[in-house]
C-alpha cells in the first residue's frame, strides 16, 4: 500500500482525510482548509520502507530531532544564580537520570532531554538561562540526586507571578508504594527515583505536590511532563481525564481534609501511563538512538502539528502506540522488555487542577 493513503487529520476540525497517491495537499470538507501533505525525507525507490516495523511507521509521521552537541545544556552563570528580578517568566527545570552504572540503567534520558529542551527554546521561546537541566553529563550542583532535584523545583516556583510559565520535565524510573495516608483512591504512592534514591530515598508524589502545585498562585500555569513508570498521577492532581469517555474524573483524596490544590494557579500533567502500568525506553521510533517513547512522540507531534488542542495531542501519543501494536513488530526496549510481551502497552494520561475542554485548548508552554 502506497503510504500516502494513510489517514491524516485536520488539525482544526479533527475530521479523518484519506489523500490520493502523491497528492501534495488535500482540502478539508468540514472546514475547507487546505492541508499539506509532507513527504517523509526517508522515502526510498527500493521496498525497504515497505515493512511494518514501527521505526519506518513512525518515521512517516515525525521526524527525529538531532539537538546540536556542541550546545552545553546549562550555561554559566546558573540559573540558580540569577536574581529573581531577572528570572524569565518561562522557565524550566528538566531531568533525566540515566543510573549509570547501575542493572537498572535507562540509555534514553538524557536525548530526552534534548529533545524537551529543544522543542521549549525553538517552538515555546524559552530562554537558555531560564532552563536548568540535570543530567549525569552536567556540573555537581546539576546531577541528578533528590537534594539537587528538590532544590531545583523549589527554585522553578519560587516567587512565582501572574503571567509565568512553568515546566517540569522528568525522564527516569518511577515506582509506587502503599499509601499509608489514607490520602490516594487506589491505595498507592507514585514516586519518580532520583540517581541516589537507593540511599537518599524516592521523591513522593505528595512531596512533588507539596512543592510545585500548592504554591502555584493566580495566573501561574504549570505544566509537568514525566516519562516515568507507574506516573499516571504523579502530582496528584484534581482531575484524571477519561479519554475514552471524552470526561474527566475526580481525583480527589479519599481523605477529608487533604489540601493538594494549587493557590489559585494551573496545573497540568502529561504522563507516560497509567499508574498501574510501566513505560517504555526504547529504540523503537528511530532503529538506533534510545528515546522515551512517550516523550519521543509529544515532540515531534508539537513540531509536526502547530496549534494542537491537549485532546488532539493525547489522541496522536495514543494513536501512534496503538499503530506500533497493530503491526505486530517486535520492539526493542531496554530493561522493561519482559514486561511488554513486545509491545507498547503504557497509555499516556492527562491530569489537570482544573477542568477544561481539551479539544478546544490549545497545548501552550
Amino acid at each position: 500500500m502506497d503510504h500516502y493513503s494513510r489517514k491524516i487529520q485536520c488539525i482544526h476540525c479533527r475530521q479523518r482525510l484519506s489523500p490520493q497517491a502523491r497528492e501534495a495537499k488535500i482540502k478539508c470538507p468540514g472546514c475547507a482548509l487546505d492541508i499539506e501533505i509532507s513527504k517523509p525525507e526517508n522515502e526510498r525507490s527500493s521496498r525497504e520502507n515497505s515493512n511494518t516495523c514501527p521505526k519506518n511507521i513512525i518515521s512517516k509521521f515525525w521526524k527525529p530531532t538531532d539537538p546540536n552537541p556542541q550546545t552545553p545544556l546549562n550555561i554559566v552563570p546558573s540559573p540558580f544564580q540569577l536574581p529573581h528580578s531577572s528570572r524569565p517568566n518561562k522557565r524550566a527545570v528538566l531531568c533525566g537520570v540515566t543510573y549509570n552504572k547501575r542493572k537498572y540503567r535507562l540509555k534514553g534520558t538524557i536525548n530526552d532531554v534534548k529533545n524537551i529542551r529543544d522543542m521549549l527554546i525553538k517552538k515555546f521561546g524559552f530562554l537558555q538561562n531560564g532552563i536548568i537541566v540535570l543530567t549525569e553529563e552536567e556540573t555537581q550542583e546539576h546531577i541528578p540526586t533528590k537534594k539537587n532535584i528538590e532544590k531545583a523545583l523549589r527554585w522553578l516556583v519560587e516567587n512565582c507571578k501572574k503571567g509565568d510559565s512553568l515546566v517540569f520535565y522528568f525522564s527516569g524510573h518511577g515506582l509506587r508504594q502503599p499509601d499509608f495516608n489514607g490520602d490516594e483512591t487506589d491505595g498507592f504512592d507514585e514516586t519518580i527515583c532520583p540517581l541516589d534514591f537507593i540511599k537518599e530515598g524516592m521523591i513522593v508524589d505528595n512531596d512533588i505536590n507539596s512543592i510545585i502545585v500548592q504554591p502555584l498562585v493566580k495566573g501561574v500555569t504549570l505544566h509537568a511532563i514525566v516519562d516515568a513508570c507507574h506516573s499516571g498521577t504523579i502530582l496528584d492532581l484534581k482531575y484524571k481525564y477519561n479519554r475514552d469517555k471524552k470526561e474527566w474524573k475526580d481525583n480527589s483524596p479519599p481523605s477529608s481534609g487533604v489540601n493538594k490544590a494549587t493557590s489559585g494557579g494551573l496545573a497540568i500533567c502529561i504522563s507516560a501511563c497509567a499508574d498501574d502500568q510501566v513505560a517504555s525506553d526504547t529504540t523503537a521510533f528511530t532503529g538506533n538512538t534510545m528515546n522515551g517513547a512517550m516523550t519521543y512522540i509529544l515532540t515531534k507531534s508539537v513540531r509536526k502539528h502547530p496549534g494542537l488542542t491537549y485532546g488532539d495531542l493525547i489522541d496522536l501519543i495514543h494513536e501512534a502506540f496503538e499503530e506500533v501494536n497493530q503491526n505486530e513488530c517486535l520492539v526493542n526496549t531496554h530493561f522493561l522488555r519482559k514486561f511488554y510481551k513486545e509491545s507498547l502497552s503504557q497509555k499516556p494520561q492527562l491530569t489537570s487542577s482544573e477542568q477544561f475542554d481539551v479539544y478546544k485548548t490549545h497545548f501552550k508552554l
